[in-house]
């Protein structure tokens, strides 16, 4: 019957037939393209000069772990009363220059069709200083961090899951604020109020069930990590409850590490605790701890970073011609004697001269000496177990990067010391202030004193801490606590009982490493 009322030729129903095909075939081309384009293919800023890329390019964080762009920039302006007028800069983040988007460490990644941010290797490593009495701040890219403060970081996320205030009306509404300037049309907001919100909320709750130890962990101010207890509880949902982990284990904050010249450094026991000595696995466990996973992590991204970290030199003592040349010669000659076996050294105190990460002349550097030998505080030690070794090398199981190298070691690791000045506090948990309070003994180093100021001591070397040094919210350093000890790295071995001036000479010469 339909061949009777239709007036075409077999010939014309066939291409007809032929077009209906074709143009369905087009449509779901054109479904996978925009599937493609919108749902699978992420989008990145990139930047060509490898400096820029480690401040602010993406690593893949920003895929399993970061908040939409508008939410990072609406939390400051809900939440102006817990952060005050520099928003994430209560939490010691820094900016590039007056005005700029967003701090240093937090990169951009389009995923799903949604721009978000996240950390990366810059929240943890670049430094400042300002030399003495003058406020312009200068960065120091690889160094570590003496201004981030991540412990209160992590309690602010985590806080929110449990927040009324939280809720989808207060944040749309800090979107469209001027200050933010989201300005969602009606559809938008639909998707912040029904997609986008519920899923923060659940995030935030899961975050704070997770790291809910953290709230027991004494304060580790700012410049200290807890390095792996939030690892395990994350990455391996470890129990992290009294019953499992002692208070020892639990408080194990550390400084960050500085990231220049790592070539010399692989093959190194690396960490403060040298649990593993390749750079490259070292990397991509620190990645890890930035929020990415095994299958988001952008390799090639973090490939970039590790050649600009490879040859990247030490930055120079910032009032070198300052050094009195005949003084850092004489703590030269002490710093062969008592120094250079563990940790290398600068054979001259020119700007030019290299320093010599030479393990064969140096036996002892890059390895690790025992606990009870070194002395110093013990959480660190205690919080890396052989089951969390265990564990770790699991990761990244499929890939030709999978980690092979983790172990447990009997102590601490002795590293290189070039651009040792930009590396304050000292000992593994930045305990002791200055260079010249480290060739004290325990019983003669201060006990109680402040962090948080980035203005130089230039005579002890280190930052100020006293309680007027500039820098705002300054943080009480007690060694009393558990995982603050100023113990260890003490007697004859280590030149704490050289006479004052020899303790000087000593400050002056490591001024030029």
């Amino acid at each position: 019957m339909s061949e009777i009322n239709d007036p075409r030729t077999p010939v014309e129903q066939a291409l007809s037939r032929k077009r209906w095909i074709w143009r369905v075939v087009i449509l779901a081309v054109i479904a996978a393209i925009l599937y493609w384009a919108v749902a699978v293919n992420q989008y990145v800023v990139a930047y060509d000069d490898p400096e820029q890329h480690f401040l602010h390019g993406s690593i893949g964080s920003e895929t399993a772990t970061g908040p939409p762009y508008w939410v990072f920039k609406a939390l400051p302006v809900m939440y102006r009363d817990r952060l005050g007028p520099t928003g994430w800069g209560h939490f010691g983040f820094l900016y590039e220059k007056p005005g700029d988007d967003l701090p240093i460490g937090v990169s951009r990644r389009v995923v799903t069709g949604v721009e978000r941010v996240w950390l990366n290797c810059a929240a943890c490593h670049v430094g400042t200083y300002r030399m003495p009495g003058t406020a312009t701040r200068q960065l120091i890219p690889g160094a570590p961090s003496n201004n981030l403060r991540l412990q209160d970081f992590i309690r602010f996320f985590a806080d929110l899951g449990t927040d009324p205030g939280f809720n989808a009306d207060t944040l749309i509404a800090a979107i469209d604020s001027p200050e933010v300037g989201g300005d969602l049309n009606v559809f938008e907001r639909l998707i912040y109020r029904h997609i986008v919100f519920p899923r923060l909320k659940h995030a935030f709750l899961d975050l704070g069930k997770r790291l809910a130890f953290v709230q027991r962990q004494k304060p580790w101010g700012p410049g200290r990590v807890d390095t792996f207890n939030p690892y395990k509880a994350l990455q391996f949902n470890f129990p992290m409850d009294a019953g499992h982990i002692s208070d020892v284990a639990l408080n194990g904050s550390s400084d960050y590490p500085s990231i220049w010249q790592q070539a010399p450094r692989d093959g190194m026991n690396l960490h403060w605790d040298g649990n593993n000595d390749s750079v490259a696995e070292r990397n991509l466990s620190a990645a890890l701890g930035a929020g990415v996973t095994p299958v988001t992590v952008d390799r090639p991204a973090i490939g970039r970073i590790e050649r600009w970290m490879w040859t990247r030199p030490a930055p120079a003592y910032p009032d070198f011609d300052g050094i009195d040349v005949a003084k850092a010669e004489r703590g030269r000659a002490l710093f062969v004697e008592y120094c250079a076996g563990c940790h290398g050294y600068k054979p001259e105190l020119g700007k030019g001269s290299t320093y010599s990460y030479d393990r064969d002349r140096f036996p002892r550097l890059g390895h690790t000496v025992a606990l009870d030998r070194i002395g110093t505080d013990p959480g660190r030690f205690a919080s890396y177990t052989p089951d969390f070794a265990a564990a770790q090398n699991l990761l990244y199981a499929g890939y030709p990067w999978r980690f092979h190298r983790f172990h447990k070691t009997d102590g601490y690791a002795n590293h290189p010391l070039d651009g040792i000045w930009a590396r304050s506090p000292y000992l593994h948990n930045g305990s002791v202030p200055t260079l010249r309070d480290l060739l004290e003994p325990f019983g003669r180093r201060p006990k109680l004193w402040y962090r948080g100021s980035d203005e130089l001591d230039l005579s002890k070397v280190g930052y100020r801490t006293d309680a007027a040094a500039p820098g705002g919210d300054l943080f009480a350093y007690d060694t009393t606590l558990p995982g603050n000890s100023n113990r260890g790295h003490e007697g004859p071995a280590y030149g704490t009982d050289l006479v004052d001036t020899d303790k000087d000479a000593l400050v002056e010469y490591m001024k030029a490493l």
